[in-house]
């Protein structure tokens, strides 16, 4: 009889327990069928309409160095060497049967550069020949010849009468042109010739006259120079070398060229080139060049498949102020599919607790995450349990919320992030029964959220530029006396925008080009 007393009370507190157990988990069962359903549907986002082609603004300014020794070369090629010629005859009335002739060879042509031009001189080395016989009126000279003839007529003159003659006379000279080269708007050089000639002083002595060979020489040499500098002007004015140039890069250019992929299972993609402006600054001299600074604006865009843009040839190129040198300047588009978002950004928050010391009174894990796009707000999706932790129930529940936020995009960091961050309204229930333990954890969410909401754009841009950099090695050559050097310096990411499906980051490459003619054809 005392066992029975001893054991009916406890089996009355097991029954109590029971009851209890049985009572809070049928109110529960109750309240659930009670409560009003909780829908895990993501808020209505509107349809946004699709980013329209991406195309940005691209400048490339090439300076092309021709260096004096190149122009040295070809100018030494084409200019004769020598001039020869037979003026009138001066001392007609001196000499019967004279024959007056001139012949000067030049040396290597010497080029020196300064900031008003380029001067192009040569030293002449050559004689002038007189020959003839003693006319008989000799002694007869008249006041005519006194401009040529210095004076010493006497006796000797009718002595030598009769008697042949062969003088020589050596000529010095130099010869100096300036050219101060302009581009014009037709694509064409205008060289701006402006020669000077001087012959140092040399007599010939005829009968005891003497004759200035350098008055005699000198206006042929004027005009055999002028003619040299007329001809060459015409070439050069009238030669489509540069235009030819500028449309052999001009077609280069006008291309789509192959990027590859963006990622793992996304299309290969393309950067489309559309040149549609030609600029130019007048050339510099300096001591070892003469410099072409040539500048190409360009549509530039990413497209989903090979295009074949048409880019017709400027007729006329725009001249401008000097600008910076060798500026490559290149924007493009890279498109980044949600999808591809996603893949990135539910790894930096699956798994993850918040708060991540455990002082709240739910916690928080995220089990999957994904993000879409509705007017200028990102809407981040996550399927979350929550613990409450605050009784020795430690009840559960999983649901699935809908945070808010803003993209920002984090150019120095080259990260997009998420700002003014919030709970959407359709979520303030989803918790159920840990409603209000719940609502105590939100905060802890959204400041988790704001930190590890982020997508580092780094791998985009990385991939970027390396396809612009193979682009730009297209350009790059080493051949017939040019060198092309082009490089990325840099890449930025200025800007973003989306739509329903994609994110778009503009990224612009910073680099240098320069191109160096050491031999001219």
């Amino acid at each position: 009889m005392r066992g029975i007393r001893t054991t009916i009370p406890g089996a009355r507190l097991l029954g109590g327990v029971a009851v209890v157990v049985a009572f809070f988990f049928g109110t529960l069962w109750i309240m659930d069928l009670l409560a009003p359903s909780v829908s895990d549907a993501p808020p209505a986002l509107a349809q946004l309409p699709p980013l329209p082609a991406a195309t940005r603004t691209s400048t490339i300014i090439a300076p092309a160095a021709i260096a004096l020794s190149a122009i040295q070369a070809t100018l030494d090629r084409a200019a004769p060497r020598d001039f020869s010629g037979k003026p009138d005859n001066p001392v007609s009335k001196l000499l019967s049967k004279a024959e007056i002739g001139w012949q000067v060879a030049r040396s290597p042509l010497i080029l020196s550069g300064k900031t008003d031009g380029v001067t192009v001189a040569t030293t002449l080395n050559g004689s002038l020949r007189v020959t003839g016989q003693i006319a008989d009126q000799a002694g007869n000279l008249t006041g005519a010849l006194a401009g040529l003839v210095s004076s010493g007529l006497g006796s000797g003159v009718q002595k030598l009468t009769g008697k042949a003659l062969d003088q020589r006379a050596d000529i010095r000279g130099n010869v100096a042109v300036l050219s101060r080269p302009a581009i014009t708007t037709d694509w064409r050089l205008e060289p701006n010739l402006n020669a000077q000639v001087s012959v140092a002083d040399a007599n010939l002595s005829i009968a005891g006259l003497k004759l200035s060979a350098s008055n005699e020489v000198r206006p042929l040499l004027d005009k055999a120079v002028a003619e040299q500098m007329a001809a060459l002007q015409t070439r050069l004015r009238n030669d489509p070398f540069l235009e030819q140039a500028a449309r052999r890069e001009w077609t280069k250019m006008c291309r789509s060229i192959a990027l590859g992929a963006a990622g793992s299972g996304l299309p290969k993609l393309w950067l489309e080139l559309r040149p549609t402006r030609a600029f130019a600054a007048q050339p510099r001299t300096d001591a070892n060049a003469v410099t072409l600074t040539l500048g190409v604006q360009a549509q530039t865009r990413i497209v989903a498949e090979e295009t074949k843009p048409s880019c017709p040839f400027p007729a006329k190129l725009d001249l401008v102020p000097q600008m910076e040198q060798g500026r490559v300047n290149i924007g493009v588009p890279i498109d980044v599919p949600f999808t591809e978002l996603n893949r990135i950004l539910e790894p930096q928050l699956k798994n993850k607790s918040f708060p991540e010391d455990g002082s709240g009174p739910v916690q928080v894990t995220v089990l999957r995450a994904s993000v879409g796009a509705a007017g200028e707000r990102l809407l981040i999706s996550l399927r979350v349990k929550a613990t409450e932790r605050k009784s020795w129930f430690g009840f559960g529940t999983e649901a699935t919320i809908h945070v808010w936020g803003r993209p920002l995009l984090d150019k120095a960091e080259q990260m997009l992030r998420l700002e003014n961050i919030s709970l959407a309204v359709e979520s303030e229930a989803a918790f159920g029964l840990l409603g209000a333990a719940a609502k105590a954890a939100v905060p802890y969410l959204e400041a988790a959220l704001a930190k590890n909401a982020v997508v580092d754009l780094k791998p985009f841009a990385a991939n970027a530029r390396k396809s612009i950099e193979g682009a730009l090695a297209d350009f790059r050559q080493q051949q017939d006396g040019v060198r092309v050097d082009a490089a990325v310096t840099g890449l930025r990411l200025v800007g973003i925008e989306f739509d329903s499906r994609m994110l778009r980051v503009i990224a612009e490459a910073d680099g240098n080009v320069r191109v160096a003619v050491s031999r001219l054809p």
